[in-house]
């Protein structure tokens, strides 16, 4: 029998579950799945916005937008234009009951779970076909899936680092699909980020500042130590680099943060002789708020483009 078997609802930067479908199905198929929902959960930032993973006898779809994702499972028999129409009305529902500030600073599992009444609701629906409401548009979805298929996920992928891999980029962008991972687009840019991307060009200009009259103050005096002016010049390369991160989307970028971050801080102690007090505090707050700002602005979810 083909039938929608659980949804849920999860946050794509963090994989965070916003709500969920309330299963009792204790079987070993759907305890394998639960599995599989949760390792594609970690990985929603990396995939196109409309995946299907199949794994045997059922069948995992999702789609994401706006930093959400809907994801659900039914058997494999269960119709692929039916799964779709499922998850975007479960997507449009959302958007409605909830706005993005809320599911942006969430920070409990399934604090929206009161959305799992409309998941069961709109589940029964779709497990009884001749009760689907007759103003739902199949062929609109049927000719945008045709159009633009569901990247199909292998199981392999799961345990790839990034999710793609074992593909190399030409076979990749040989099956016409989106990459989310190189082109990714980040959420909107929040008045704290702009205010730190100042902050950190203003602490790189500083640090290039320093270095250059480091570089006279060497020339005049053969003493001077020249590991000053790598110090200056290794903090200007960091405070430039966290500007980059918060503008655009790379691989790593949360680590790369982080590791930029620390650099920041080393240069600063090795300057500790030639800075004061406040200065060391103002260069080590601005690196510690820009990587704040990098690792709150996550990429954002692509939004569909069928039946929106």
């Amino acid at each position: 029998m083909s039938m929608i078997l659980s949804a849920s609802v999860v946050r794509v930067r963090d994989g965070l579950p916003l709500s969920a479908s309330t299963d009792y199905d204790q079987s070993t198929g759907m305890q394998e799945c639960r599995k599989y929902f949760k390792m594609l959960s970690k990985k929603l930032s990396q995939l196109p916005d409309r995946c299907t993973l199949k794994t045997g006898q059922y069948n995992i779809n999702f789609i994401s937008s706006l930093g959400v994702s809907y994801m659900m499972l039914c058997t494999e028999n269960y119709p692929n234009v039916l799964a779709f129409c499922f998850l975007d009305e479960l997507q449009k529902e959302f958007i409605t009951t909830y706005n993005m500030m809320k599911t942006n600073t969430a920070v409990r599992p399934y604090c929206f779970i009161e959305f799992d009444n409309f998941i069961q609701r709109t589940k029964q629906r779709y497990n009884n076909t001749r009760s689907l409401s007759t103003k739902m548009n199949l062929a609109d979805m049927q000719t945008e899936i045709k159009l633009r298929p569901p990247y199909q996920i292998s199981v392999s992928e799961l345990g790839s680092a990034n999710g793609f891999a074992h593909l190399s980029m030409a076979e990749y962008k040989s099956t016409g699909k989106i990459s989310a991972a190189p082109h990714q687009r980040l959420e909107p840019v929040t008045l704290p980020g702009i205010v730190s991307f100042v902050l950190s060009l203003l602490c790189g200009a500083l640090n290039l500042i320093r270095g250059f009259h480091a570089i006279e103050s060497l020339l005049q005096n053969e003493g001077e130590d020249f590991s000053y002016v790598i110090a200056f010049f290794l903090g200007t390369a960091a405070c430039l680099y966290q500007c980059y991160l918060f503008v655009y989307y790379t691989g790593w970028r949360n680590a790369k943060s982080f590791l930029t971050f620390g650099l920041i801080c080393l240069c600063n102690m090795y300057l500790y002789e030639l800075r004061n007090l406040w200065q060391l505090f103002f260069h080590v707050t601005v690196g510690a708020f820009s990587t704040l700002q990098i690792r709150l602005r996550q990429p954002q979810g692509k939004s569909p483009d069928y039946n929106v």
